[in-house]
C-alpha cells in the first residue's frame, strides 16, 4: 500500500522519535549517520543569485594551484536564501550546525585571516543567524610525503561538535580539538590538543585524511586514512592501525583495531566510522580500505600492562564477494572495472541492518558497484550467513544511505540516485543526475535533496513515485552533501554556501 507524502514525513518522525529538528551537530546528524533529519517546512526550491568572478588577490602567495578564483554573489538576485557565505575555491566537507555557529572546510583561496598566507587548509565558523565569519582553524599543507595532500582540496573531514568542543580531522592528518567559541582575540583559533597520525603511529596516508571523526562517551573514534604510497603499488605502513580511539579530554591514544586491514589495503581508507546499539551491546561499524565492512566493540579493552588497549572486532562481511575477488583462480587487478572496491561511503544502521555501498577514487571513473544489506547481529566471518540481500545495479559509490524501514535512497558515481524498497533491496525508481555524485542524499520533510558534479542541486519527492520538485544550478560543483538545522537548508558548492529557508 502507498503511503502519501504526509505518511512518509510521520514515519520519519517516528522513526527519529523526535517531532522536530535541531543542530545538526556531526556528519549524519547523530552516531548513527543516517542521512535522515527530521525538519520539517524546508525550502521546495531556491535561487541563488547571479555569481561574478572575482579578480586575482594583489600577494600571488594567496593564490591557489590550478583553482579558479572566489566568486561574489548578487544576493538580489536570490531567492529563499537567509544568507550566504563565500568559501574557497573548493569545498569537500561538509556542514555541521550547533551551538549557534556553522562550521565547515574548505581552502585559503579566499583568505579571511591577513596573518594567514598561500594554502592552507580551513575550517570556517560563521554565525547561524546571518552568516558571518566568527573564526577559522587555518593548517598549513603537508610536503613531506608524495601523493598526500598535494591538492589544494583543503580540509574535506566533517567536524564533529559535542558541548562546547570541536574535533576533526585536518588535511595534515591530524585529530585536533578546538573550543567553539574561537579565540579570545584574533581570527584564527589554536589547538586545545593535537594528534599527529602520521608522527604518532607512522601511518601513510594516500592522497587526503579526511575522516568525520565520532565523538562517544569519553571517546574519539577516528579513521587514519592510512593507504597505498605514491607508486599506488605499495603499501607502505601495512602494519599501521586503521582505526584508533582517543581520549577526548587529553587526545592520548587510547586504543587501535585488530583487525590488520592495512595489510590488505586496495588504495586509501576514507570511510569514517558510525555507531549503533544491536541486541543490547553497542557496535562500531567501519568500511574498510579492503572492501570489508566491520563491525567492533565499541568499548576498548584496556591493556593490562596500562598501554594501548585494541578495539576487538565482532564481525566482518566481505562487500564485494569472491567473484570480484577472483577470475580463473588469479587475484584480479585493482583497480579493474570487474574487481574489488573499498568502501568510502560511511555504514549505516537502522533496526539491525547495516546498509553501506562500495566505490573507489573518482578518479577511476565509473564501474560496477553493489549496496550490501547486512544483519549486523552475527559474530565472526558474516560475508555468507550476515547478507540479506545485495543491490548489483549500482555503480561505484562514495554516498552514504538516507534510510527508513521501508525506502532507501542512495546515490552513485555515475549521477544515478536510487528509491530502493528496503525489504528487498530492488529500486522502486532511478532518477539520473547530470553529471556525478560525490556527496549523499538528505532525506527530510518528505523531500530527497541531492547535488552533482555541474553544480546541479535537484529536489525530489521521498515517495515511491519518481517526481522532481525543483532544480537548480548552482554555478559551481557540488561535492559535498545539504544539511537540514533549525528549520534551515544548508548547501555548499566549491564557492559558496547557502541557508535556504522557505
Amino acid at each position: 500500500m502507498r503511503k502519501s507524502l504526509l505518511g512518509c514525513g510521520l514515519l520519519l518522525v517516528g522513526l527519529l522519535g523526535v517531532a522536530r529538528g535541531g543542530d545538526w551537530p556531526q556528519w549524519g546528524g547523530r552516531d548513527a549517520r543516517n542521512m535522515v533529519s527530521p525538519e520539517q517546512h524546508l525550502a521546495d526550491s531556491f535561487e541563488p543569485g547571479r555569481l561574478t568572478r572575482m579578480g586575482p588577490t594583489t600577494d600571488p602567495a594567496d593564490e591557489p594551484t590550478g583553482a579558479e578564483h572566489p566568486v561574489a554573489l548578487d544576493a538580489a538576485t536570490s531567492r529563499n536564501v537567509k544568507w550566504s557565505a563565500t568559501l574557497g575555491s573548493q569545498c569537500y566537507g561538509n556542514v555541521v550546525v550547533a551551538g549557534g555557529r556553522v562550521l565547515l572546510g574548505t581552502n585559503n583561496a579566499h583568505p579571511r585571516d591577513p596573518q594567514v598566507r598561500g594554502q592552507h587548509g580551513v575550517l570556517l565558523c560563521l554565525d547561524e543567524r546571518t552568516g558571518k565569519f566568527m573564526w577559522q582553524l587555518a593548517v598549513p599543507k603537508y610536503t613531506d610525503l608524495k601523493m598526500f595532500d598535494t591538492l589544494d582540496l583543503g580540509i574535506c573531514s566533517s567536524p564533529t561538535v559535542e558541548g562546547d568542543k570541536v574535533y576533526l580531522v585536518t588535511n595534515r592528518a591530524e585529530v585536533i580539538c578546538v573550543d567553539l567559541a574561537g579565540p579570545a582575540a584574533g581570527q584564527t583559533v589554536e589547538p586545545i590538543w593535537r594528534f599527529d597520525m602520521i608522527a604518532e603511529l607512522n601511518v601513510r596516508p594516500h592522497d587526503t585524511a579526511n575522516c568525520s571523526v565520532l565523538v562517544h562517551g569519553g571517546y574519539v573514534y577516528v579513521t587514519t586514512s592510512n593507504g597505498v604510497d605514491d607508486s599506488h603499488r605499495t603499501i607502505e605502513r601495512p602494519d599501521a592501525p586503521s582505526l584508533i580511539v582517543l581520549d577526548k579530554h587529553t587526545g592520548q591514544l587510547v586504543a587501535v583495531d585488530d583487525a590488520h586491514i592495512g595489510q590488505r589495503i586496495l588504495h586509501g581508507q576514507w570511510s569514517s566510522p558510525s555507531l549503533g546499539v544491536v541486541n543490547g551491546r553497542e557496535l562500531l561499524f567501519f568500511g574498510g580500505g579492503d572492501g570489508f565492512c566491520y563491525a567492533f566493540d565499541a568499548t576498548p579493552q584496556m591493556s593490562p600492562t596500562g598501554g594501548v588497549g585494541t578495539l576487538k572486532k565482532v564481525w566482518w562481511f566481505d562487500c564485494n564477494g569472491p567473484e570480484r575477488r577472483t577470475k580463473d583462480g588469479q587475484p584480479i587487478k585493482y583497480p579493474s572495472r570487474e574487481g574489488p572496491s573499498e568502501i568510502i561511503a560511511t555504514p549505516v544502521l537502522l533496526s539491525n541492518r547495516l546498509y553501506v555501498a562500495i566505490g573507489q577514487d573518482p578518479m577511476h571513473g565509473d564501474g560496477p558497484g553493489a549496496l550490501c544489506c547486512i544483519d549486523a547481529t552475527g559474530q565472526g566471518d558474516i560475508s555468507q550467513s550476515g547478507r540479506i540481500w545485495i543491490n548489483t545495479d549500482m555503480h561505484r559509490s562514495l554516498s552514504t544511505v538516507s534510510a527508513t524501514d521501508e525506502l532507501l535512497f542512495v546515490a552513485d558515481l555515475s549521477g544515478a540516485v536510487r528509491c530502493l524498497d528496503t525489504a528487498t533491496g530492488r529500486a522502486i525508481w532511478t532518477h539520473q543526475m547530470r553529471g556525478h555524485v560525490w556527496g549523499s542524499t538528505l532525506l527530510a520533510d518528505g523531500k530527497l535533496y541531492v547535488g552533482d558534479e555541474y553544480g546541479d542541486f535537484v529536489v525530489l519527492a521521498a515517495g515511491r513515485d519518481e517526481k522532481v520538485i525543483s532544480k537548480t544550478n548552482l554555478g559551481s560543483a557540488i561535492y559535498s552533501t545539504p544539511v537540514a538545522a533549525n528549520g534551515v537548508l544548508y548547501v555548499a558548492s566549491q564557492t559558496h554556501l547557502y541557508a535556504v529557508v522557505k
